[in-house]
């Protein structure tokens, strides 16, 4: 379906692990320390973009570590010189106003490789500790879309006056604009039916949650069929990826994954109490047992070189162009799939890449 290039981005290890959070191999760290080397490394590898989900406490721990994403990626964006940044956005916690100037800001520091990723939310202690109320499921996508209303259009560089049932923005302009295109790109996330929605008027790219390539292909077909202006949508997929020499070493590398991610079973469980039970993601996350968050394996990208590769090719003909990828132990996986995947997939070829000091 797709005539785009295939690009890889990985996730940010903004709270640690993406699969298990008790592996020996990959110790907890969310440091600014570690999630600077990674996407330093990730863009000297060959990676096409990064994206920096958005939590103020974390998810799964509240006493554990979590990197905060706006500032994060401010910093990458002069560090880095050709990875794109793309950085999560949860609507209630940021004014529209304050969030396109951030958005701006952050756009012209990395000379036009800024994107905004719009989640709704769906960690409830994170507003409702904070007195912001955690709204109804719709009410939180009638919000966002008023929202991303307000961004877009400052991002423009447009002069705004918005009113409507949450926002209230009279003669505002924002200086200066975008220096390198007409706006950042916008991401956005979700599958229920207001998510849809959204995506088709508001977004340029459609994140969706790891899943069976007939599911994806679904979800594809429903979106672009929706109205729209502008150019057609694109679409991401979420994947974590286990690749072995052979299918045998890779379902072995699975499933002892498996076993280390059912250690987190205690926190999974708090983490799905304080869970929306609206919310699509976590509804299509309990339909199998998998590694990883966002869909993680249930993508299927799990097995030796040539099969992880034929399955990518497969996603990319059914419409996929961004692969947001996650692995573990996260550095030595992410320099493994660079190395013998990311070459099967464009050209065959074996890569030249230099680490960084």
């Amino acid at each position: 379906m797709t005539s785009s290039a295939v690009r890889f981005g990985i996730w940010a290890l903004v709270h640690g692990s993406r699969g298990a959070l008790q592996d020996p191999d990959e110790p907890y760290d969310a440091s600014w320390e570690r999630n600077r080397a990674l996407v330093l490394e990730a863009e000297a590898l060959g990676y096409d973009s990064t994206l920096i989900a958005q939590h103020t406490i974390n998810p799964h721990q509240e006493d554990l570590d979590q990197l905060e994403a706006w500032t994060a990626a401010a910093a990458l964006a002069a560090l880095t010189s050709r990875i794109e940044i793309i950085t999560a956005i949860k609507p209630y916690l940021f004014h529209p106003v304050v969030l396109a100037k951030m958005a701006l800001q952050i756009e012209n520091i990395s000379r036009g490789r800024f994107g905004i990723n719009l989640v709704n939310a769906w960690n409830k202690p994170e507003l409702e500790k904070a007195g912001i109320g955690f709204a109804e499921h719709d009410a939180r996508y009638a919000y966002g879309r008023e929202w991303i209303t307000v961004v877009e259009r400052l991002m423009r560089g447009e002069r705004v006056t918005y009113q409507g049932d949450h926002f209230d923005v009279r003669d505002y302009v924002l200086r200066p604009g975008d220096l390198y295109r007409a706006r950042p790109a916008i991401y956005v996330g979700g599958e229920s039916e207001p998510a849809r929605d959204l995506v088709a008027g508001h977004g340029d790219v459609w994140f969706i949650n790891g899943q069976p390539l007939a599911d994806t292909a679904a979800l594809i077909a429903d979106v672009a069929a929706r109205p729209r202006s502008g150019p057609p949508l694109r679409f991401g997929l979420s994947a974590f990826v286990i690749a072995r020499e052979t299918d045998a070493e890779a379902e072995a590398a699975h499933q002892h994954l498996l076993a280390l991610a059912a250690k987190d079973a205690p926190i999974r469980a708090v983490q799905k109490a304080n869970t929306d039970p609206k919310v699509v993601m976590m509804q299509t996350m309990q339909k199998s047992p998998r590694v990883g968050s966002n869909g993680g394996t249930a993508a299927g990208l799990v097995g030796s070189y040539d099969t992880v590769a034929a399955r990518i090719h497969a996603f990319h003909t059914a419409g996929i162009e961004l692969f947001m990828l996650q692995f573990q132990p996260f550095e030595a996986e992410m320099r493994r799939f660079a190395e013998h995947v990311i070459p099967r997939v464009r050209s065959g070829e074996r890569p030249r890449f230099a680490r960084p000091a």
